[in-house]
């Protein structure tokens, strides 16, 4: 399950784990203008880990998703 939310500077993402325990924490994916952060509760830690994407690397993990293996790089398009 998810939800999409949207904010007055970002658009917020929530995924819920559902399914049989044991669940994993909801992970939050806050898309800015600048950059995309995903967080995630650590219980071990009581802490909330964060990641921050910038506009290039979230296009690229996008694309890496529906590539094999290998190493990739994206090159500009001719007109």
């Amino acid at each position: 399950m998810f939800s999409i939310e949207h904010d007055f500077d970002a658009t917020v993402i929530t995924l819920v784990d559902e399914g049989p325990a044991p669940l994993g924490e909801d992970v939050i994916v806050n898309a800015f203008e600048e950059c995309v952060t995903v967080e995630q509760y650590d219980p071990r830690t009581d802490s909330v880990l964060r990641i921050t994407l910038s506009p290039t690397q979230l296009r690229d993990l996008g694309a890496a998703l529906d590539l094999p293996e290998g190493v990739y790089a994206h090159r500009p398009r001719k007109p």
